[in-house]
């Protein structure tokens, strides 16, 4: 990116912590304002992320950035034995728990807390990971990224799912005035954290999508690189290998 992104300005915290006490205070109601925000697409993206992942018949899945565990519990359709959610809000994470265990699903998913960037896992361990909409809230792009690439398998499969800004008028106008000034306001009505949904719109404007990315996983040696914009390219899936 550009320039580093946080939610805090006035705040002396690293981007990493002032990104977990945001997700702390939004954890609440972030599930409902995430529906109300895509209006409900971004389930849609996510059924595209579990089917790709679900095609390699992986015995072990890693979500990072995890949140409430939304993905994780559509994960629980696979054939993994094994799916954690990695995240570094406690706040989101007991959401995601508390909804995982009214699904039955503890005995096959394991939320933990954790940080992206250094990770408690051994090498070439994970069969698939995926991040959705959380890539973008990593304090060093590329320090995840490696991470990511020393816990995945060889031959596994890397799923990203971001938002990403679309290039064709009129679509780019009015995404770009739905995320700089409806977007915040809604947040500001819903969300007890002012700084939320202006963050969010505004580390989505900023960070790298497409093939900027694309060119940023092979840097890191990841291969067969794929970014499959979504719904008029608000979104976009990308997908990823390690040699």
């Amino acid at each position: 990116m550009s320039k580093i992104i946080t939610p805090y300005k006035d705040s002396s915290l690293g981007k990493k912590e002032q990104v977990a006490q945001m997700f702390d205070n939004i954890s609440g109601n972030y599930d409902g304002l995430n529906r109300v925000i895509s209006l409900g697409i971004d389930m849609k993206w996510r059924k595209k992320v579990v089917a790709l992942v679900a095609e390699k018949k992986p015995e072990t899945i890693l979500d990072i950035a995890t949140g409430t565990g939304d993905l994780v519990i559509m994960m629980s359709t696979t054939s993994a034995k094994k799916i954690i959610g990695l995240d570094i809000s406690a706040g989101m994470l007991e959401v995601g728990k508390q909804k995982i265990e009214a699904k039955k699903l503890s005995n096959k998913i394991e939320m933990v807390l954790g940080d992206s960037e250094n990770m408690p896992y051994p090498d070439n361990y994970f069969d698939a990971i995926t991040v959705s909409f959380g890539i973008r809230n990593f304090e060093n792009l590329e320090k995840g990224l490696a991470e990511i690439y020393r816990v995945l398998k060889p031959n596994g499969i890397f799923v990203i799912l971001e938002t990403s800004v679309p290039t064709k008028f009129p679509v780019k106008q009015g995404y770009t005035f739905y995320t700089k000034f409806i977007l915040p306001i809604i947040g500001k009505i819903f969300s007890k954290d002012n700084n939320a949904y202006g963050y969010l719109s505004e580390s989505a404007a900023n960070f790298p999508f497409g093939e900027t990315l694309n060119n940023i996983l092979r840097k890191i040696s990841f291969i067969e690189c794929k970014a499959m914009p979504q719904t008029f390219g608000v979104a976009t899936i990308y997908t990823a290998t390690k040699k």
